[in-house]
């Protein structure tokens, strides 16, 4: 049968059986049923997703929809409902009251393929399975004693991505153009990846560099396929079309991320049997993991055995850690660019607590006062995913006084909330300051709901705090050490991404000159 024929069958059916179920489901709804507005301009089968198919980015398109709709609404996303809150105290009770009821996951073709059949606990859903996982992450892989004993590698691979960036200048005072984009993923990647397996790839070995290459870019596809729309995960009747290919690249990109991942594993495990146990400072993630799940059970691990659980958690930790760290550095250097009068008085203040000869280890981090204002206030404006990953309730609930159904999919628009000017002055504008006065106490650790880049709630991102040490150890070292500026008079570009993670859309390229003496470097 010719292909678009099949198409246009396949559609009358589908178009068909919606009406069906219309048909069905207004004659027994609840006419006392308290619902949310939904936005109009719905189409059979489709729904809202029409909607989105133009250049205005999602969390804008919704930004505009709480203008007109109210900051609380709903939009069919093909054969599902979804609620938007665009309202700190609305999500406060959805993260509070209603957190349980709101804990789970929606289920995704991404999170199938490249999550492990939903091991992935970061996206798995709500049950036994992530609660044990959540306890195991919080406890034993990201706890502030962890973090603190990995101190070590964070600082080793900043302060040789430093040392590099200044050999490219010949060790002269010459200025060096760089793309700091790629260069922010350099560092956090060699960091990340060190922490989780303890590899680190030598650049004199043929063998090991093209391993890191290998394992590099199946890490990149992933983050990539990861936020893809897959028009599937909305009209599952289309999945047999594979529309776009993405079901087969995300095949594809499971096996070799999975190649990459069970040869690390068989490494660890080798070394293991051979007698060669690390002493507690010196084990990576995948060795904890491996101490805990030895002799474990398929009870203890309910639907997976203990080798896919440690590979999709060491998954999860790094697709977390690396694209937030990198999303939120490029957009910090980028307001930064943008605002010279603050880099410089952030690299005053870096002269004044660390001086100008040393570099920057993690024991300055608590007085840079000013740095971490900076960190905070580039979060509120360009949060890492401006709009949640998706909750799915478990029960029927209330928020914001309206009845929510079992089965509704939840999106917090983070970039509508966080510029609410009702909380925040000149919400648009970048004011590192107003975290040293009027909003001086306010942290973004899911205390604060009118600031919740990470989440909060059960669902919180469980890495905050190896985040934040990375996030401001990277940016301090690289204003301490380096004159930064724009490579012309035009201003930095601020074009946003489409994706699951706000990334730059565009390289950020700065001229670079040392700021310390050579033999700092």
């Amino acid at each position: 049968m010719d292909f678009s024929l099949a198409i246009t069958y396949a559609t009358a059916f589908i178009i068909f059986l919606y009406f069906i179920y219309m048909l069905f489901s207004n004659q027994k709804g609840n006419v006392n049923s308290r619902t949310a507005p939904e936005v109009a301009g719905a189409w059979p089968v489709i729904g809202h997703l029409h909607l989105f198919s133009g250049s205005e980015l999602p969390h804008k398109k919704f930004g505009l929809m709480a203008d007109k709709y109210g900051p609380i609404f709903t939009v069919k996303f093909g054969a599902h409902q979804a609620l938007v809150v665009n309202d700190w105290k609305i999500a406060r009770d959805c993260l509070t009251t209603n957190d349980k009821a709101l804990a789970s996951r929606p289920k995704a073709l991404a999170v199938e393929f490249l999550g492990y059949n939903y091991a992935l606990f970061g996206m798995a859903p709500y049950g036994p399975y992530w609660r044990e996982m959540k306890k195991i992450a919080v406890l034993e892989l990201l706890s502030n004693h962890r973090v603190q004993m990995l101190r070590h590698i964070r600082e080793f691979e900043v302060k040789t991505s430093i040392k590099r960036t200044y050999e490219m200048m010949n060790g002269s005072p010459n200025v060096v153009k760089i793309e700091m984009k790629q260069w922010f993923e350099n560092v956090s990647m060699a960091i990340i990846v060190r922490m989780l397996f303890g590899k680190r790839y030598s650049t004199e070995d043929n063998h090991e560099v093209e391993e890191g290459k290998r394992a590099r870019k199946a890490i990149r596809i992933f983050f990539k396929l990861l936020g893809a729309f897959v028009v599937a995960d909305f009209i599952p009747s289309l999945r047999w079309f594979d529309i776009g290919g993405y079901e087969k690249e995300m095949k594809e990109n499971a096996k070799e991320i999975d190649y990459v991942l069970e040869k690390w594993l068989v490494e660890h495990k080798k070394k293991r049997s051979c007698g060669e146990l690390k002493c507690e400072d010196e084990k990576d993630f995948m060795d904890i993991l491996l101490s805990l799940f030895e002799g474990a059970t398929d009870e203890d691990l309910p639907g997976f055995d203990a080798d896919t659980v440690i590979k999709s958690t060491c998954l999860a930790m790094l697709a977390g850690g690396a694209d937030s760290t990198i999303v939120a550095l490029t957009w910090t250097l980028s307001l930064l660019l943008n605002n010279p009068h603050v880099m410089q008085k952030a690299q005053e203040e870096l002269d004044i607590q660390v001086g100008r000869n040393t570099l920057v280890d993690e024991s300055h981090i608590n007085s840079l006062i000013y740095l971490q204002a900076i960190v905070k206030e580039s979060l509120r404006l360009y949060p890492p995913g401006p709009l949640s990953a998706p909750h799915e309730s478990i029960e029927d609930c209330t928020v914001g006084g309206y009845d929510i159904p079992k089965g509704t999919r939840v999106l917090f628009n983070l970039w509508k909330i966080q510029r609410d000017p009702t909380v925040w002055s000149e919400p648009d504008l970048f004011k590192p300051e107003r975290f040293l006065t009027a909003h001086k106490d306010v942290d973004v650790r899911g205390n604060h709901f009118e600031l919740i880049p990470f989440g909060a709630g059960r669902r919180i991102c469980p890495g905050i705090s190896s985040t934040f040490v990375l996030l401001h150890l990277t940016l301090a070292n690289v204003l301490h050490a380096f004159k930064i500026t724009r490579p012309s008079d035009e201003p930095i570009d601020m074009i946003e991404s489409f994706g699951m993670s706000n990334l730059k859309a565009t390289p950020l390229e700065v001229i670079v000159a040392p700021r310390l003496s050579r033999n700092l470097y």
